[in-house]
């Protein structure tokens, strides 16, 4: 028994080494509901994407629609290095059109806003910020700031919106613009917080036949990739 343990000890030490899965900085990292989550797997899920995009030679920029403060647009921008992220963001809290909505619908109410951010407060976060986009304002009204936005391909997207419209749009807008072999990852589809983000995605994939696989982290994200 002690010799399968060591065995399975060294495997998992030669996983970690292999994707740079640097656990110890986010081993006390807290979620943005005030509550103390190692979420190992997803930032684990995040870097193995990334091994994957690169390995696979998957063209494309990244992106994240949701960016609140950066804490996990930080660990794409490092993730990924050398390829542009865009971030997408009011970074001013949710906007009431998308909150009404939601509260309307029940999937959500208005006890947080996630307004204690700033665009300042993001890029500091960022190690590579001059690979950083920021593209503030309403989604996804705010893609007009974005030149030749229609000639952009991504590789890798990160959806944190929460909310069902922003959720929604973002998924209609990036599916087709994703490469072949490139990744969606929508966060909060298992959180009873934010019903939305659940809403969205099913819709979405039944609307335009799209499958998704669960990851088991902290607030049940799915991944979504082109074939």
């Amino acid at each position: 028994m002690r010799d399968l343990l060591l065995i399975i000890f060294g495997f998992v030490n030669k996983i970690l080494l292999v994707f740079k899965l640097r656990i110890i900085k986010v081993n006390h990292r807290f979620n943005r509901h005030g509550n103390a989550v190692p979420d190992y797997v997803r930032f684990a899920t995040l870097q193995l994407l990334a091994h994957e995009i690169n390995e696979n030679g998957v063209e494309g920029s990244a992106a994240e629609l949701g960016v609140y403060r950066g804490d996990f647009a930080k660990h794409i921008n490092a993730a990924l290095p050398d390829r542009t992220l865009f971030l997408f963001d009011t970074f001013e809290g949710f906007d009431k059109r998308d909150l009404t909505h939601d509260i309307k619908n029940k999937f959500s109410d208005d006890s947080v806003n996630f307004i204690d951010t700033s665009v300042d407060k993001v890029m500091k976060q960022m190690p590579f910020p001059d690979k950083c986009q920021i593209i503030k304002g309403y989604f996804p009204d705010s893609l007009g700031c974005i030149s030749q936005k229609d000639d952009i391909t991504y590789a890798l997207i990160s959806i944190d919106a929460d909310l069902y419209q922003p959720i929604y749009e973002g998924l209609c807008y990036f599916y087709p613009r994703l490469s072949e072999g490139g990744y969606i990852i929508v966060h909060d589809y298992h959180c009873t917080k934010f019903r939305g983000a659940k809403e969205a995605v099913q819709e979405f994939a039944r609307n335009y036949s799209v499958k998704y696989v669960p990851v088991a982290d902290a607030e049940g994200s799915i991944v979504i990739v082109k074939p």
